[in-house]
């Protein structure tokens, strides 16, 4: 090391600490390294991730008087969203197309000020950057509030791993596009042709002004319901991606029953997603891929059991990739990855399905599968009665220690069988079957009352006057279970109509308890079954695989 080198001093940042610090964008901080010659270089990190001495940047910002009141694009930001509200999609499209043509007529619904503002921040800086910068504060206060209403960064760079190498000549699709962050993500900026299709009229325009102003001029998103109104009918791409709408019944399935997409089975109504998928695959040309981002349960759900089987059986699914929780934005539940290839002739089919499990990695690492996370499955193992396609499952029982998981099993079920009669609540003689046949009062007039809400799935309290747990033990008693069950044996939950008896809340809560005791008393139960029926199969597994022998 050059001993006359001089080293940084104090903690150091990146760009989008930076960002955070002066209460601006990303690509606003990319704006002034290009536009400021004094600003401070970078000291490390790669070409992508620079990272900066604090102390060196703090200076610039008080220098430049940066991040002491609020930047243009940050009063525009508010002066929209006071405008549009939660609309902020409508909010950008409009602007996008003021940016595109400023001669055209302004859109009604955009507030003078914020005309003023763009034409300020227009002034500084490119409409490409514009667009960029605001599609960037949209994302990341779509990812703040948990939304699912765009695609995660997370799953965003994931699928951009996995996709691979994309040739600059080849032809693209997503028909959920959105506001087209995976369209415009994958593959190389110039080169791909671009076809997309959202149902949402104000999104799909926002994508398609989004990627004229920032110069991808290969680019057709059209507006509409891909699975009832497909707009690309001739397309056959050489990418399909894909990140649908997630646990959609109304998806149009009555009226499309007899569509020749559905070449793998007819989905049914709870499995949209498989919907997606075969569109998809309808639109990929022979050798192309579809990389498809799905809900975990798809994997094993019987509904979808026929068309996993289908996929399996022609050699047409290639790889499952289970993310780590967290990825998705919206939930902390785990995401797959699908990828599809149509054989490009007779023989082309694969013979094994790439299974990784990425669960146990952290969100933000490493995508590459590890020792133990990889498996390559056998068709013929996969073609069982369930044909569960969860990676978890594959990869574990090629990487599986049967006597740990045995011992840890067996441990567990031994505890919870201990607590579990711990759980039942101390209850007395009532004395008179019909003790509680006094006053009663409905959760409809609770509700008028606003002493409850109407929650998923049941009513909760808002009031100190009421106890949930006493709320809904009752409702869930033999004359609230009559009252909705119909005159054919058909249950439906008819939260409005279930009457409580009144009490005073200190025999509410006496009375709440012990619904709460029996409750977790269930669940525990509920438990003590699954680890027994796990018990018994790993059991019978390991002794007829050797792997497991009876003690001496």
């Amino acid at each position: 090391m050059n001993e006359d080198a001089v080293l940084p001093v104090g903690p150091l940042v990146t760009g989008a600490e930076i960002a955070r610090i002066a209460g601006v964008t990303r690509a606003a901080v990319s704006n002034w390294r290009r536009r400021y010659e004094d600003f401070p270089a970078p000291t490390g990190g790669g070409a992508h991730s620079p990272v900066f001495v604090l102390a060196d940047v703090q200076a610039w910002l008080d220098r430049q008087q940066k991040g002491r009141e609020l930047s243009v694009e940050v009063q525009l930001w508010q002066a929209l969203r006071g405008a549009y509200g939660e609309g902020m999609v409508g909010a950008l499209d409009d602007v996008f197309g003021v940016l595109a043509d400023p001669s055209a007529p302004v859109p009604p619904g955009l507030p003078e000020a914020a005309v003023r503002l763009l034409n300020v921040l227009a002034k500084d800086t490119t409409p490409a950057e514009v667009a960029e910068a605001l599609t960037e504060r949209f994302t990341d206060s779509v990812r703040r509030t948990g939304s699912d209403q765009v695609t995660s960064l997370r799953v965003l760079r994931a699928l951009l791993h996995f996709a691979g190498e994309v040739a600059a000549d080849a032809t693209l699709f997503d028909p959920a596009c959105g506001i087209g962050s995976l369209l415009l993500a994958v593959g190389p900026a110039d080169g791909p042709l671009r076809f997309g299709q959202d149902a949402d009229p104000r999104s799909a325009s926002f994508a398609q002004s989004r990627a004229d102003l920032t110069g991808r001029t290969k680019v057709a998103i059209a507006a509409g319901d891909s699975l009832r109104d497909d707009q690309w009918p001739q397309l056959r791409a050489d990418l399909v991606v894909c990140d649908p709408p997630a646990a959609v019944t109304d998806w149009g399935r009555e009226d499309l029953l007899l569509d020749s997409r559905w070449e793998l089975g007819t989905p049914s109504r709870a499995e949209a997603e498989l919907a997606w998928l075969q569109h998809a695959y309808a639109h990929t040309a022979p050798g192309g891929r579809v990389l498809m981002v799905m809900p975990a349960s798809v994997a094993y759900r019987k509904a979808g059991r026929r068309i996993r089987a289908e996929l399996v059986r022609r050699g047409i699914l290639t790889q499952v990739v289970a993310l780590p929780p967290g990825t998705a934005a919206a939930h902390a539940l785990p995401v797959h990855f699908w990828q599809l290839r149509r054989p490009a002739g007779h023989g082309d089919a694969v013979t094994s399905v790439r299974m990784v499990d990425l669960t146990g990695n952290d969100p933000d690492g490493s995508l590459e599968p590890g020792p133990g996370q990889v498996a390559d499955v056998p068709l013929i193992d996969l073609l069982d009665d369930v044909v569960d396609l969860t990676p978890g499952r594959h990869v574990g029982e090629t990487h599986r220690d049967y006597e740990a998981e045995y011992l840890s099993l067996r441990q567990e079920l031994t505890e919870q069988l201990r607590e579990i009669v711990a759980l039942l609540p101390a209850l007395a003689g009532g004395g008179d079957p019909g003790a509680l046949d006094g006053p009663t009062v409905s959760v409809a007039e609770l509700a008028r009352a606003g002493l409850v809400e109407y929650g998923d799935p049941e009513p909760v309290s808002v009031s100190g006057q009421l106890d949930t747990d006493y709320l809904q033990g009752f409702l869930r008693s033999a004359s609230n279970t009559r009252r909705s069950t119909s005159a054919s044996g058909t249950f439906r939950f008819d939260g409005k109509g279930a009457r409580v008896p009144q009490m005073d809340i200190n025999d509410q809560r006496r009375y709440g308890a012990a619904f709460r005791s029996l409750q977790a008393f269930e669940t525990r139960m509920r438990r003590v079954t699954e680890l027994s029926q796990e018990l018994a199969t790993l059991a019978r597994e390991g002794l007829g695989s050797g792997t497991l022998t009876p003690e001496r």
